[in-house]
């Protein structure tokens, strides 16, 4: 009996045994990298980085740069009010697509690939310009490090990240190469993954990224020229086109087109209508310049309502008393087309390039062109990109002609209106750049108390008081405080 009984458990091992071979086989899926891969992590972070910068654009850049508002704010409070909870710029998602880029550096770095590192110091780049420039102090050097046992990272001052976000996009110009193929696919920015003739010309549109977002910084910057060579790295860069390449059309443009297909779709694709537009109207101030130049844009990004039978686009005011509040559906929001629109997924586009270089050209900068014709090319440049027609004389109207004669200040403030509009849906990009020049001039509504100012960053999150304390207090001791208005350092 014991004889048999051992016999039966032996088979019984043998077919475990057996079975869990065949099984494993089994379940060995061919579609399944065997290992991590920079393309099999890139396409997805693509995604996954924009989808969240367009959300912070429509959440927090429209309503404190007063191009939305909310149809009613019963409790005194909001951003078109100019309070900014603690944590209101993105942390915890960019901090985690940080640790993503790490990765892709990390692993292309050890498979001697350049051009996916390249791609990734562009992202860390771009991911921590907007981390800065909305805290002020934030970690760097130390950050990403969790999985080292650094759990406590410390805050870096604003000057030392912009110190080394200038040089990692240098790095990152220098080591892309064009005449090499993403051998691990996953592009889906500029679809870098092939040759052709020889060449990869999605590579070359990585490279006027990486300059692009280096000549924004580079400007973002401009006040604290001489404290760092702001002007020298500017001159180098316009003096020499071949080697700093930057966006030189619409085809170039850094700009994220959702395919459309799952789960790559817009991220606003199946937004409810009570979100999307019955919650919040587009400002007079915004509603009404494109409706007195009759922008051609206007038509794409809004809704017309009917008055007296007309189909016209109607704003609110921002900054409204607390007792006010609007009537659903009797004023302009965003058009339902928006809601699956590809070319959503805006970074940094040409029209931006040719604005950046209007200022700069007044400023006395070679560009190659007069600060009228990047402005004029700016504004073509936009209307291409959202897929709209310049109007015959629409450069000549009086509130967007460029009028030579006016003072530097009436000529920046024409740029910096249009390089406003131009920004919709562009992240933090508008309202980095008001309080860097103080452009456009917002109105101020009648329900902002008198002690609140435009908000100059966000106070940091507030969980950091527990996780991070000591590091944190570093950082608002470094800065001056912790407040909306305490000043970052291009700023000051």
């Amino acid at each position: 009996m014991k004889y048999m009984i051992s016999i039966v458990l032996l088979a019984s091992s043998l077919f475990y045994t057996s079975c869990t071979k065949d099984l494993g086989d089994i379940n060995d899926d061919p579609n399944r990298p065997k290992s991590v891969t920079p393309g099999v992590m890139l396409g997805q972070l693509q995604y996954r980085i924009v989808s969240s910068t367009i959300r912070a654009s429509r959440n927090f850049t429209h309503e404190v740069m007063q191009v939305d508002a909310p149809r009613s704010s019963p409790s005194g409070l909001g951003l078109h009010r100019y309070i900014v909870n603690p944590g209101s710029v993105l942390w915890s998602q960019l901090y985690g697509y940080l640790t993503d880029v790490e990765d892709i550096i990390s692993i292309s770095t050890t498979l001697k690939e350049d051009n996916y590192r390249g791609i990734a110091l562009i992202y860390k780049c771009w991911i921590y310009s907007m981390l800065t420039d909305g805290y002020g102090n934030v970690p760097y050097a130390e950050a990403t490090r969790a999985a080292q046992g650094n759990y406590t990272p410390k805050f870096d001052s604003q000057k030392e990240i912009y110190i080394q976000l200038l040089k990692e996009l240098d790095t990152a110009n220098k080591i892309l190469s064009p005449a090499k193929a993403l051998i691990y696919g996953g592009d889906q920015l500029f679809n870098a993954n092939t040759l052709v003739s020889g060449t990869n010309p999605g590579i070359l549109k990585w490279k006027r990224f990486a300059n692009s977002l280096r000549l924004r910084l580079l400007l973002r910057a401009f006040k604290r020229d001489g404290e760092l060579p702001i002007s020298q790295e500017i001159t180098r860069m316009l003096d020499n086109p071949s080697v700093y390449p930057l966006i030189a059309s619409n085809v170039d443009e850094a700009i994220f087109r959702f395919p459309g297909t799952y789960p790559y779709f817009n991220p606003y694709f199946n937004e409810r209508q009570l979100e999307w537009r019955d919650g919040t109207y587009f400002t007079n101030f915004f509603i009404n310049y494109l409706n007195a130049t009759n922008d051609p844009r206007r038509a794409i990004w809004a809704r017309t309502i009917t008055v007296n039978g007309q189909q016209v686009y109607r704003g609110i005011e921002s900054g409204y008393p607390a007792t006010t509040e609007y009537q659903v559906g009797a004023n302009s929001s965003y058009n339902d087309a928006m809601k699956i629109a590809s070319n959503l997924g805006v970074m940094l586009t040409y029209s931006e390039v040719e604005f950046i270089k209007s200022e700069l050209a007044l400023r006395g900068f070679k560009t190659g062109s007069t600060p009228r014709q990047h402005y004029e090319t700016g504004i073509n440049a936009s209307m291409i990109q959202w897929g709209a027609v310049l109007p015959a004389g629409f450069l000549t109207q009086s509130s967007v002609m460029f009028d030579e004669t006016p003072t530097f200040e009436g000529r920046l403030a024409k740029i910096m209106q249009q390089k406003y509009i131009a920004y919709f849906f562009v992240d933090y990009q508008s309202w980095f750049e008001k309080r860097r020049t103080g452009y456009p001039v917002l109105p101020r509504g009648t329900g902002i108390p008198s002690a609140n100012q435009f908000p100059t960053r966000s106070p940091y999150p507030t969980y950091l008081q527990s996780l991070n304390k000591s590091a944190l207090d570093a950082a608002i001791t470094s800065m001056g405080g912790d407040n909306s208005t305490t000043k970052v350092w291009w700023e000051k």
